[in-house]
């Protein structure tokens, strides 16, 4: 099995579990981010992400925090194979001669490519998947809220609403994501005496996983919050004229802590769904190349 083809399924597969694992957390992010700004005298709708979450099960159950799956559980493979490929591919030109690990730094360079590949895919699923999850009921799948916007919201590029803030939050968070699970695999490498990151363990990994997730969202958060805005924004009668007048808006109305509602339950999700996805694609590329 060819190198790409490697990068392709075991990130298709780790991409499908950390889904699975971070998606409720991921609702109330996006219903926290997406919540209007409160009147002068009255209470917002979600009190926090425990309010959210107490709010968003008693009006749907369980279910209601699955609410969105379906867009970017349709199209992990697509884009995990963008994103894992890219990073791959470019683990692959910035291979040492000696065969050593690569550098945290090379790892920055490689997040960064894959991040920029894997946003022309990421933009239409999170636009699809922020509408869902926060609360058109009127629009009861996927495939139902990407027509609606094609043939409404300018066509096909309509999908690609948000895009720029998706940039600003894809480079330099899989660049920071992936440098840091570099550095942590390193140290905990020569904590243990061993030669490579990659002779850890599955608790090491996890640990690296989680700690590289967090890294992710404390770096660029404020620009997923300014992209959740934008995508929910009504089209006919738009709050946002763009990235900047959103951020400036969210700053001049409700300061820096508007920029980072919701960011609880991103921080929360981060653990346990990356420390998954990072774990899942090394066994899986590990098992893929013993066979």
């Amino acid at each position: 099995m060819g190198e790409v083809l490697k990068d392709l399924t075991a990130g298709t597969i780790a991409g499908a579990a950390q889904l699975v694992v971070g998606h409720p957390f991921d609702t109330i992010k996006v219903k926290l981010q997406g919540q209007p700004h409160p009147k002068p005298g009255e209470l917002p709708h979600y009190n926090g992400a425990i309010d959210a979450t107490r709010k968003t099960l008693a009006e749907g159950g369980v279910r209601a925090l699955f609410r969105g799956m379906g867009a970017p559980l349709a199209t992990v493979a697509v884009y995990n194979a963008v994103l894992f490929s890219a990073r791959g591919s470019m683990e692959r030109v910035l291979a040492h001669a000696d065969g050593s690990d690569l550098t945290p730094m090379d790892q920055v360079v490689a997040g960064m490519g894959a991040g920029l590949a894997g946003t022309f895919v990421a933009c239409p699923t999170e636009l699809i998947k922020c509408r869902l999850q926060g609360g058109d009921k009127a629009l009861k799948g996927p495939m139902e809220v990407a027509m609606a916007v094609v043939r409404g919201e300018g066509g096909v590029l309509g999908l690609y609403k948000g895009i720029v803030p998706t940039l600003i939050r894809e480079i330099p968070g899989n660049a920071a994501m992936f440098g840091t699970y570099e550095v942590v695999k390193q140290w905990m490498a020569r904590q243990q005496g061993l030669k490579s990151g990659k002779e850890l363990g599955a608790i090491s990994l996890v640990t690296a996983g989680a700690i590289a997730g967090s890294a992710f969202w404390a770096f660029v958060y404020p620009a997923d919050a300014v992209k959740s805005r934008i995508q929910i924004d009504d089209f006919k009668n738009p709050r946002y004229k763009g990235t900047i007048h959103c951020f400036q808006t969210v700053m001049a109305n409700e300061g820096l802590k508007g920029l980072f509602r919701g960011f609880e339950p991103a921080i929360v999700r981060a653990v346990p769904a990356n420390a998954t996805a990072f774990l899942v694609y090394e066994l899986a590329k590990d098992a893929l190349t013993k066979n």
